[in-house]
C-alpha cells in the first residue's frame, strides 16, 4: 500500500523490527541518503541507527544497476534480518529511503517523539522506477503569499510521494516575491497589494486588508538546499510579458505608458497593463534572470508568457515602432518575439526556458520547453514543432479548481469540477500521439493557484488527496484506479493525519 504505486512488488513472509540497536551502513555515494534517512525518521522513531560496516539497513549506488533503474529507480529488499536499498544513482536511492517511510508504521512519518510503536517493516521486495522525469507541483506564491516554513513543509510531502519538481510562481500581477539587488523596489512597492478580491475574479468585493510579502535571498537558497537533500528540484518563475503589474507598480518606466502610475493590481484574473518593449525592458530582464540564475540552479527557468493582452502594443508608439522595426506583420507578433530575448539570454547560460503554450508558441525555437495548460491539443502541436512538454491541461491537473460539487465545498475557479479520479486518468502521453509525439514528454505536474490559497488549512484540502493521484500516474502510468489506487489511497489515510493532513475529501 505505497503511492505512487510500485512497478513491481512482491511480499515475503515475516518482518523486520528496527530499534535502538538497528545499524546503518552507506557507501560514499549513498551518503545523502543515509542522511536523509537519519533526519526523516528520527523526530518520532528516535533511532541513532548508528553507523556500521554492515548494517542492518544497507544502502549503497550501483552503476551496474542502471538498465534496471535508471536515474531514479530503486531495488528495496527487506528481510527478517536486513534492509537493502540499491539504485543505479544517488537519487533513486532518496526514492529508495521514502518508500522505506511507508513501509513503516504512519506514525513513523510524525514530526515529535512517538512512543508504545513496534518500528517494524514487512518484508518485501520492490522493484521500481518512474514513467516520467518530471513529477511536478506548481506552488503561486503571488496571489497569496506562501512563507518559507509552508514551502518547506511541501517538498517534504512532495518528496514522500516521489515528485521531483516544485515549480515555484514567485511574481504575477498581484505581487513580486522574489528580491533583486538591483532593483529593490520590485519588493519594497511590489510585494504589497492594498487590498485582496473577494470572490471570483470580476466581483467587485474587496477585504481592504493589505497582503503582501517577500523573500530574502537566503531564505530562497536554503529551499533550494533543502529540497535538493531530497530529490526535488526548485524551478523559478518570473511571469513576463504579461502579468507584470507589480512589477510595473515598481518601475513605471518599463510600461507602455511611462507616465502612468500603477498600484499593485488587487483584483483576480488578467490584467491589461502589460511590459513594453524597449531596450530597457529588455535589459531589465536579463538582469532579473541573472540573479535568479544565482540562486536557482535548476537547468530549466520559467517565463511564463501567457495571457498577454496586446492592446497596449497596438496603441503605444514605442510598441508601433518596434513591429515596424521589426518587420512584424501586426504589434502582436511582438509576444513571440519578446520570449525569444529573454530565452536566449537563458541559453546562452545553459538554461531551458519553460513557458506555458500560448499561440506564439509555434514561433519559438525547440529548445524552449513549453506547458500546455488549455488541453491537450497544444501539447500535441508543441511537440510536433519538436518541444518538449510538461502536460499541465487545466481541467485534469489545476488543483484550485473544486474537487466535487458538494454545497460545502470551499471556494474555488470558477467553471469546472477537477475531482479525484479526474487527476488519476490525466495521461501524460496520450495512446493516440506517436512514438515520436510521446518522447517530447517529459511528465506532468499539478498547478495550484493561490487566490483562494491563504491558509495552510486552505492549501492542505485543494492538495490533497488529488496531488497523490497525479504523482501516483507520473509515476506508474499502469496504476489502475479501481485495484491499485483507490485502496491504498484509503489505507494512506493514516500517514497523510501523521503528516497533519485532516481536511481532505478521499472520494
Amino acid at each position: 500500500m505505497i503511492i505512487p504505486t510500485p512497478v513491481h512488488l512482491a511480499a515475503g513472509t515475516g518482518r523486520l523490527t528496527l530499534d535502538p540497536r538497528t545499524t546503518l551502513s552507506a557507501d560514499a555515494a549513498a551518503e545523502g541518503a543515509a542522511r536523509l534517512l537519519r533526519t526523516l525518521l528520527a523526530p518520532a522513531t528516535g533511532l541513532p541507527f548508528v553507523p556500521a560496516v554492515e548494517g542492518t539497513v544497507d544502502l549503497a549506488v550501483d552503476p551496474a544497476l542502471s538498465p534496471d533503474c535508471g536515474e531514479e529507480g530503486y531495488r528495496l529488499t527487506v528481510t527478517p534480518e536486513r534492509a537493502v536499498l540499491r539504485a543505479a544513482r544517488p537519487a533513486g536511492l532518496l526514492n529508495a529511503v521514502q518508500t522505506l517511510r511507508q513501509l513503516l508504521p504512519a506514525e513513523a512519518l510524525a514530526d515529535r517523539p512517538v512512543t508504545g510503536t513496534a518500528w517494524t517493516l514487512p518484508c518485501v521486495t520492490i522493484t521500481d522506477r518512474p514513467r516520467y522525469p518530471w513529477r511536478g507541483l506548481m506552488v503561486d506564491t503571488a496571489r497569496h503569499f506562501q512563507p518559507l516554513a509552508h514551502l518547506l513543509r511541501t517538498v517534504d510531502r512532495m518528496a514522500l510521494h516521489r515528485l521531483n519538481v516544485l515549480h515555484l510562481h514567485l511574481t504575477d500581477d498581484q505581487g513580486w516575491r522574489m528580491p533583486v539587488d538591483a532593483y529593490p523596489l520590485l519588493t519594497e512597492v511590489g510585494s504589497v497589494r492594498a487590498r485582496s478580491m473577494i470572490g471570483h475574479a470580476g466581483s467587485t468585493r474587496y477585504d481592504d486588508t493589505p497582503h503582501g510579502g517577500a523573500y530574502t535571498k537566503d531564505e530562497l537558497r536554503t529551499l533550494v538546499r533543502y529540497a535538493a537533500d531530497r530529490g526535488v528540484t526548485v524551478m523559478p518563475e518570473i511571469e513576463m510579458p504579461g502579468h507584470a503589474r507589480a512589477a510595473l507598480a515598481a518601475y513605471p518606466h518599463l510600461g507602455n505608458r511611462p507616465e502612468q502610475r500603477l498600484d499593485v493590481w488587487t483584483e483576480w484574473g488578467v490584467c491589461p497593463t502589460v511590459l513594453g518593449v524597449h531596450d530597457a525592458v529588455l535589459d531589465f530582464c536579463r538582469t532579473v534572470l541573472d540573479e535568479v540564475m544565482e540562486i536557482f540552479p535548476s537547468p530549466y527557468v520559467h517565463l511564463g508568457g501567457d495571457e498577454c493582452p496586446t492592446e497596449e502594443w497596438e496603441s503605444g508608439p514605442a510598441a508601433l515602432a518596434r513591429t515596424a522595426e521589426l518587420g512584424l506583420p501586426a504589434p502582436k507578433a511582438l509576444h513571440g518575439w519578446f520570449l525569444r530575448q529573454v530565452g536566449a539570454h537563458l541559453l546562452a547560460a545553459g538554461r531551458r526556458p519553460v513557458v506555458w503554450a500560448e499561440d506564439s508558441t509555434s514561433t519559438l525555437p525547440p529548445e524552449f520547453t513549453v506547458m500546455p495548460w488549455r488541453d491537450g491539443d497544444h501539447g500535441l502541436a508543441a511537440a510536433r514543432a519538436g518541444h518538449d512538454v510538461v502536460m499541465t491541461p487545466h481541467r485534469s491537473t489545476y488543483l484550485d479548481y473544486p474537487q466535487s460539487d458538494r454545497a460545502d465545498e470551499p471556494l474555488g475557479q470558477a467553471g469546472a469540477v477537477v475531482d479525484l479520479h479526474t487527476v488519476h486518468a490525466n495521461e501524460p502521453g496520450p495512446g493516440h500521439w506517436t512514438d515520436a509525439e510521446r518522447a517530447h514528454v517529459l511528465g506532468t505536474q499539478a498547478q495550484l493557484w493561490s487566490e483562494f490559497v491563504a491558509t495552510p488549512d486552505q492549501f492542505d484540502y485543494l492538495a490533497f488527496p488529488r496531488l497523490l493521484a497525479l504523482a501516483d500516474r507520473a509515476w506508474n502510468p499502469a496504476s489502475d484506479w479501481t485495484t491499485d489506487f483507490l485502496p491504498t489511497l484509503r489505507s494512506h489515510a493514516p500517514r497523510l493525519a501523521a503528516l497533519g493532513i485532516h481536511r481532505t475529501v478521499l472520494l
